[in-house]
């Protein structure tokens, strides 16, 4: 099998299933059933009507702006906002618990930053059932954050050049994107590029399984989270959607070993594409900023391009850092490793094996714990926390840098909550510390450089990081962040009672495990002896 097929291969191979390959996927799709990656009637009841009433919300929202704006009564009857749910939802892979993302497409005069982020977003605090509410104006993609009758949903707008948006609006028509800016076109891309996937993907329910597989194993690993540096439901949507064009006649249980084996020997930065990359004909004069290093130098700096089918295309792994890529990349090691060994028996059984989760807590001696803490309670607490995790990939491409790649950083996406009973409220976050894998040396020198045991003083490292997230803009009184080198035994109470309540039990290693400290290197009896946090409070402003 070709480690890397060219971006222009059509396909590697036409070999369809053999009974043992469909009896194979049958006891696959049976283990995601009983992993409850499926989602129930009722839970698929209960996302029909969040999104019956959302509609709902935003057409009186639209005809109320269109009234007030003076419109005759014709035109208000005629207003109306589309809400189209994208991501995992349009894909059909959601599961149990997951969320929807949604788009409201809305008219002309109906702007985003006061329309949609204060008028809708009042109207939503108002409405019976909606809880969490969190406008998010700065992000990427500018989004609303809330639960809707227990749900969580992410609220994205759009506003097109027409004065009235009509039912069947087809957003796949690049004229759509006339006139808009970079943030409206993200947000439209949500619903461009998942009806394009679809219809790229020779066989789609074929490509839902496989995604099905892949997004659990991602969760599983830890390797499942663009905020953190890694991949969201887009990226690891187009790589399987890239696999399923090169073995279109293939089952799931044949997708499946194909994918980790493809991955885990990818060349990267080489992008990934579902097609050719696309640039304005000039007919339309857009000139949007379109994803392609021949033409843009900045583009070169990406580490694993996965390009989005739509114009504008766009590299929905633009997050990626050196260490989330070598994270990645072991794990997609591991996962082809397993799948080989299923391969080898037959693809008898053993698929449980691949989904097993990466035990992060055992894995690692030393840790980094970042504390976002929040005076103010749950609103400032959750808005805080979002942004300290939307920073967190910077911390570990820091201390990789600052320690000229002898520490190694492994950021784990979960957030740990202290107890609700605590005041203030805080979350934590871990980044595992290890020191790169040695060549095997001759027991002389191995012994001498056990000895000479290095260690690292991180202190400038963190708080260069904790001064960087304090220039957050919408930064309040009583929002604070403290960084702390833990070992494992040290790791918070409430760490280990949420693992354990998850069925795992952290292992305890004995105290004179040798770790990575963020100490000086001062030469002192204890190599702790010196301060390893950073707790800088911001001033008041």
């Amino acid at each position: 099998m070709a480690s890397q097929p060219p971006p222009q291969a059509e396909h590697i191979s036409l070999v369809g299933p053999t009974a043992a390959d469909l009896e194979a996927t049958a006891r696959l799709e049976s283990l995601l059933r009983e992993e409850g990656l499926y989602v129930t009637d009722e839970e698929t009841a209960v996302r029909e009507e969040v999104l019956r009433d959302l509609r709902g919300v935003v057409d009186r929202w639209v005809k109320r702006l269109t009234r007030q704006r003076g419109y005759p009564d014709g035109m208000v009857d005629q207003a109306t906002a589309l809400v189209l749910p994208f991501g995992s939802y349009r894909l059909g892979v959601h599961g149990r618990g997951s969320d929807i993302d949604a788009l409201v497409v809305g008219p002309s005069y109906v702007d985003r930053d006061r329309d949609f982020f204060f008028v809708l977003a009042g109207t939503l605090a108002e409405t019976a059932g909606v809880t969490e509410l969190q406008p998010v104006p700065s992000a990427h993609v500018p989004v609303i954050n809330m639960r809707f009758h227990g749900v969580q949903v992410d609220l994205l707008y759009a506003r097109v050049c027409l004065p009235v948006v009509p039912g069947d609006l087809d957003l796949s028509d690049r004229s759509v994107l006339r006139g808009l800016d970079l943030a409206t076109v993200r947000s439209l891309n949500g619903v461009r590029v998942a009806d394009e996937i679809l219809r790229l993907v020779p066989d789609a329910g074929a490509f839902r399984t496989t995604l099905r597989c892949v997004k659990h194993w991602a969760k599983a690993r830890g390797v499942y989270s663009n905020v953190a540096g890694f991949l969201g439901g887009v990226g690891w949507a187009i790589l399987v959607a890239r696999v399923c064009q090169l073995y279109p006649n293939a089952v799931p249980s044949m997708l499946l070993p194909r994918f980790f084996r493809i991955f885990a020997q990818w060349r990267w930065p080489n992008p990934v594409l579902l097609r050719a990359i696309e640039h304005d004909d000039g007919k339309l004069g857009l000139h949007l900023p379109v994803w392609d290093p021949r033409r843009n130098p900045r583009d070169r700096t990406h580490l694993m391009p996965i390009v989005t089918p739509v114009y504008p295309c766009m590299n929905s792994g633009y997050n990626v850092s050196q260490a989330t890529l070598r994270v990645i990349t072991e794990h997609l090691g591991v996962g082809d490793a397993v799948c080989q060994g299923i391969v080898k028996a037959g693809g008898a059984g053993g698929w449980g094996e691949l989904f097993r989760p990466f035990h992060f807590f055992d894995e690692y001696k030393s840790y980094l714990q970042v504390d976002a803490t929040a005076l103010g309670g749950e609103v400032d607490h959750r808005e805080w926390k979002g942004w300290v995790e939307s920073r967190l990939r910077l911390l570990s491409a820091r201390v990789e840098a600052d320690t000229s790649g002898k520490l190694l950083c492994h950021l784990h996406p979960q957030a740990y909550a202290a107890e609700p009973h605590e005041r203030p409220c805080k979350s934590s976050f871990f980044v595992g510390l290890s020191k790169p894998k040695q060549r095997r040396r001759r027991p002389a020198v191995a012994a001498a450089q056990q000895k000479q045991k290095q260690l690292f003083d991180l202190r400038a490292t963190m708080e260069g990081f904790t001064q960087e997230v304090y220039t957050y803009e919408y930064w309040r009184t009583g929002m604070e962040l403290k960084v702390a080198h833990v070992s494992r035994k040290d790791l918070p109470s409430y760490v280990a009672r949420q693992l354990r309540s998850g069925g795992h039990q952290l292992k305890r290693k004995r105290v004179d495990d040798e770790s990575c400290s963020s100490s000086p290197s001062d030469g002192s009896d204890d190599p702790r002896s010196s301060s390893s946090s950073a707790d800088i409070k911001r001033p008041a402003a």
